[in-house]
């Protein structure tokens, strides 16, 4: 896909702040110390962020730099604009430890001997595009937020699922990432990691993958709901 949902860890905070539910700014809310910390405000109250007196002043140092990059990017001719979420008071430091944290390493040294045989199909196709962006043909659903549970892998694993259902049925579906977290537990670990090959094997072996609404995403360690499970 032409703009992948795992971006350098780099420009992760920053990009996100666009991607969840989000909080419009002015350039008036920047004009002063005072506008800018009514907009601050503001933000806390819709996102339900609290924060104790010591770390306040600390936060709205963060937020103020965050707004100004956001501010200053979306003046730039860029393919895409930035802006301000949930996210929006914590550093890129921060938010990679909390949420970009890949376990995948470690997750690789419980893992045993791993078959590195197999094949692929391939097919001579000659004037192709330079590019291609699924989203605008409709294969890619909205950005999930999978919160403070190391699944990536299971999002990894579902958003190409979706994107290939899609391109072959013509219908994008939501599938449920929590179905592979609480029941792909032989060898992945839910939040504390896994590896995507594993997830593609479960859902082949299982006939399938339930829908997001029908096994909804909890961002935690469940017990596996097989009554949800498709098959």
């Amino acid at each position: 896909m032409e703009v992948t949902k795992l971006v350098l860890v780099v420009f992760s905070l920053v990009l996100v702040l666009g991607f969840v539910e989000s909080f419009d700014f002015h350039e008036k809310d920047l004009a002063s110390e005072e506008s800018l910390w009514n907009l601050y405000e503001r933000w806390r109250s819709h996102h339900t962020v609290a924060r104790d007196l010591n770390e306040k002043h600390r936060r709205f140092n963060v937020f103020k730099e965050n707004v100004n990059y956001i501010h200053h990017f979306n003046k730039k001719d860029a393919p895409y604009k930035l802006k301000l979420n949930k996210f929006g008071d914590m550093t890129s430091h921060e938010f990679k430890s909390v949420y970009a944290g890949s376990k995948v390493k470690h997750h690789r040294m419980f893992q045993g001997n791993r078959r590195g045989t197999g094949g692929f199909m391939h097919e001579k196709v000659e004037n192709l595009p330079p590019s291609i962006d699924w989203r605008k043909k409709g294969a890619v659903t909205p950005v999930k937020d999978q919160g403070q549970c190391g699944s990536c892998w299971a999002f990894s694993t579902v958003v190409a699922v979706e994107g290939i259902n899609q391109i072959k049925t013509k219908n994008l579906v939501s599938l449920s990432e929590q179905e592979l977290i609480d029941c792909d537990t032989k060898e992945n670990q839910g939040c504390n990691g896994g590896l995507m090959e594993l997830a593609f094997e479960f859902i082949q072996q299982n006939g399938g993958l339930t829908t997001e609404r029908v096994y909804p995403y909890k961002a935690d360690d469940g017990t596996c709901d097989t009554n949800l499970m498709v098959g």
